[in-house]
């Protein structure tokens, strides 16, 4: 099957999910709804003579594939069409799918469903925990124009040259006063700066432990020798502390 033949049968997909949402509220919950994805397009691709095994694997990106063919289904009950979706790595992606298309329904406000092609609705980087993907139909501008690299080319680099891309991309997005601590080249070394759930309190460590986090706070955040009344001199130095340490320093 051709890419414009399948695209023909997502938009035929959308526009009959859509009746549906608006006419049984039960539909209006995210399992029912991907349910409700799986039975009509079966149908649809039976219509054209095409008797079709969706395959479905949890945890596998994206949600239902046929052939070179997949759906990456979102559902919202807010009155949005932006949701965050799958880890930049795409790690879990199926070796089998060529084209991925975005299959986004929204019961909030007036119940819809709408459809793009995947990299045309990527918009956005979360860089929280390990970075992943913003979505959106009718995106503006999607996040590959950015970036200055097709969806294709992005998806084929190793970890380590996607992020160059993402943290050049989060760089230009900082605040003054906003820092990259964790962002790293792999997600393994981005879980090596996350909070720890056994945070320490800097007034109840040792002296010595103490001099030790001070020296390694000075010397990566030398700003610290600022004037007294410069503002937000000990900022980063309790960002590393805490990001890096595990250390909070209230103080």
């Amino acid at each position: 099957m051709s890419p414009t033949r399948f695209e023909e049968i997502i938009d035929d997909l959308a526009s009959r999910l859509t009746l549906a949402v608006r006419a049984d509220a039960s539909l209006r919950v995210p399992n029912l709804f991907e349910a409700a994805v799986r039975t009509t397009l079966s149908e649809l691709l039976l219509a054209k003579g095409v008797k079709a095994q969706l395959s479905s694997r949890p945890q596998v990106f994206p949600d239902i594939v046929y052939e070179q063919f997949g759906i990456e289904v979102k559902f919202t009950d807010s009155d949005s069409w932006r949701i965050i979706a799958n880890s930049v790595f795409e790690g879990s992606r199926d070796p089998n799918v060529k084209y991925i298309y975005l299959l986004f329904g929204k019961v909030g406000g007036t119940p819809d469903v709408r459809w793009n092609r995947y990299e045309d609705c990527v918009m956005h980087v979360r860089t929280s925990h390990v970075p992943r993907f913003e979505v959106e139909i009718g995106a503006q501008q999607p996040l590959f124009a950015k970036l200055g690299i097709s969806y294709e080319d992005f998806r084929n680099l190793s970890i380590p040259e996607k992020m160059v891309h993402i943290r050049n991309y989060a760089r230009s997005r900082l605040k003054p006063g906003d820092r990259l601590w964790w962002l790293e080249d792999t997600p393994e070394s981005a879980q090596q700066h996350s909070l720890n759930l056994e945070v320490r309190l800097y007034m109840g460590l040792e002296q010595e432990e103490k001099r030790k986090l001070r020296a390694e706070a000075a010397l990566l955040c030398p700003w610290v020798v600022k004037p007294s009344r410069s503002k937000k001199k000990y900022d980063d130095a309790a960002m590393y502390l805490l990001t890096y340490r595990g250390v909070l320093c209230p103080q």
